[in-house]
């Protein structure tokens, strides 16, 4: 009997398990911190890499450790790090954010747009408020079928002074994001705004609560897919600039 269970242990816990662990922990931390199983400085066997904006877009104020979130002190280093890489051809944004931190959605939102390599988003569920700017910021962007896009005013929350200058320094914020979102789409400045100063569209608050292909008819997003379109489309971009250096090179 005592060999017998001696010989089961054996069997159910092989001895090279130990070395492995480090590697485990290694993955679950990045899953745990990033979100994602690799960076994009590591090496990878894809060309493509993939970032997913979630949750809540935090920015200078750290939210309560129950929240969602997406950090900008940890997507703005990778964006970084995709430009820099060369075997690192194209990105993927993958968005399900209820929108955040108006400035640091904002700074997201413009580095995409500056990147020298194809860029391709998709919204699955939901790309609400600041999400919007990020979604429309790429060269290419999907929306799911059954996705929403909630399209509002500018809002600060704590203490707000009740003098004009804090009313001025909203318009001038809203009007940062309405000119981001009209030069990176092909809604036009008219209608965007009819849509954010909506009423009776949502419950309690003043905006518009836009569809999947209501998205596309307002010219806000190019095209309803899902992310096999999305990846599709963006080695297409991919092949298309290779060509055009290749061109530039003869």
């Amino acid at each position: 009997m005592s060999k017998n269970h001696a010989d089961t242990n054996a069997g159910d816990y092989p001895q090279e398990e130990p070395k492995k662990q480090p590697e485990k922990e290694n993955i679950l931390n990045k899953i745990q911190q990033m979100g994602e199983t690799n960076l994009p400085q590591m090496g990878q066997d894809t060309n493509i890499h993939c970032l997913t904006i979630i949750g809540q877009i935090e920015g200078h104020v750290q939210l309560p450790p129950q929240n969602k979130t997406t950090k900008y002190e940890h997507v703005i280093p990778q964006i970084v790090a995709v430009e820099q890489n060369s075997k690192i051809e194209g990105l993927l944004i993958i968005l399900n954010t209820v929108g955040g931190d108006v400035e640091a959605g904002l700074a997201i939102a413009e580095m995409l747009a500056s990147l020298s390599k194809p860029t391709v988003s998709i919204v699955l569920g939901g790309g609400h408020s600041i999400g919007v700017p990020i979604a429309v910021s790429c060269d290419y962007s999907y929306i799911a079928e059954s996705a929403t896009m909630t399209i509002h005013p500018v809002r600060l929350t704590g203490l707000v002074i009740g003098v004009p200058q804090t009313f001025e320094y909203l318009d001038k914020m809203q009007e940062r994001v309405i000119n981001f979102v009209t030069a990176h789409s092909e809604i036009s400045d008219e209608k965007f705004k009819e849509l954010m100063l909506s009423k009776g569209n949502l419950t309690r608050d003043i905006g518009t609560n836009v569809i999947g292909k209501d998205a596309v008819k307002f010219g806000l997003i190019n095209e309803v897919g899902g992310v096999g379109q999305a990846i599709k489309k963006l080695n297409e971009l991919i092949e298309k600039g290779n060509q055009k250096n290749g061109e530039l090179l003869q």
